[in-house]
């Protein structure tokens, strides 16, 4: 029983059009981890930063998706050039997908803002259990591949080579704006001619402005528009910030669920600063009726570099 409920949510999960988080993972807070979806955000902050991120979707329900990710970047000194590591888990039922990219970015100073051109290089490696039919008794499905006995499905584990692009630009404290696409060879990975999985190409809008109330107090409107031709999601979130410190907003997912966050950010006179935000799904979708909800936490550390002073030194033999 325990298989088959988590057949049905994998099939729920297509029907709404959320498939697509079976290939890259979804996560609500997408404000607070730019560098999972664009390649291009590498080194543009100028600090060295790194990001915990974490997602329990639809708890309580068997099979449900389980997202982790891990990413970080700096700019290298003396060069126009940002780096980063991203590091990614998705397990959705019988299915896991490991992601491990490299994102290298060029930053130019234009108009104030930063933008970045960069290239996600790495791999990802997708897994889906041999155990993943639960036929019902007695009825037999022939477009399904392989026997029906317990654990004689063929395994799928493959592993290929995976490029993105992004192009990212931001003025600090203003406003950001980044185009970017994920998984561009579309490989097709397969066991045989019946036990298939193609990845295919995503693509990703994402935009934030910062407007300043006071100099304590701000609003902050984001819009993740995330497609892979077929289906189509928006996320729409509006944040409040005080003081830099304290964070609460809400977010809005088309047809799938609305969510609540809230956070707060603490800096120390070293440069340091570090920032854990929480925020929690109202599921809006049909399955909302077996889910109680989703959890996602997010956890930031970034260190600002210090700028380097210029030195002068003066000689009595010279008017310096």
């Amino acid at each position: 029983m325990r298989k088959l409920i988590t057949k049905v949510s994998l099939a729920l999960a297509g029907l709404s059009g959320d498939l697509m988080a079976q290939q890259d993972p979804q996560f609500t807070q997408f404000m607070n981890n730019k560098l999972m979806y664009n390649a291009g955000y590498a080194g543009t902050s100028g600090n060295i930063c790194g990001v915990l991120h974490f997602r329990q979707q639809w708890t309580s329900f068997p099979g449900a998706p389980q997202s982790i990710s891990l990413t970080a970047d700096m700019r290298i000194p003396e060069m126009p050039l940002g780096v980063g590591l991203n590091v990614m888990q998705d397990v959705i039922g019988p299915m896991k997908t490991l992601f491990l990219r490299v994102p290298v970015s060029y930053n130019l100073n234009i108009g104030g803002g930063t933008l970045g051109l960069g290239l996600d290089l790495g791999m990802v490696q997708k897994s889906i259990s041999g155990s993943w039919i639960t036929p019902d008794v007695g009825l037999v499905d022939n477009h399904i591949p392989g026997a029906y006995e317990w654990g004689t499905n063929p395994d799928l584990n493959k592993t290929t080579y995976d490029v993105g692009f992004g192009a990212f630009y931001s003025i600090p404290r203003k406003f950001y704006v980044g185009l970017s696409s994920t998984h561009l060879p579309a490989q097709m990975l397969s066991v045989s001619s019946d036990v298939q999985y193609k990845l295919t190409r995503h693509y990703y809008l994402m935009a934030g402005y910062h407007y300043a109330i006071d100099p304590r107090n701000e609003l902050i409107p984001n819009v993740m528009v995330r497609s892979d031709v077929n289906a189509t999601i928006f996320d729409v979130n509006l944040s409040y910030m005080w003081d830099q410190k304290v964070i609460a907003g809400l977010t809005y997912r088309n047809g799938d669920a609305i969510a609540p966050m809230f956070g707060y950010q603490h800096f120390t006179p070293t440069g340091l600063s570090i920032k854990g935000v929480y925020s929690y799904d109202l599921t809006l979708s049909k399955i909302n009726g077996y889910s109680s909800g989703t959890h996602e936490i997010t956890l930031g550390v970034c260190y600002t570099l210090k700028k380097k002073k210029m030195a002068s030194y003066g000689d009595d033999r010279f008017l310096n």
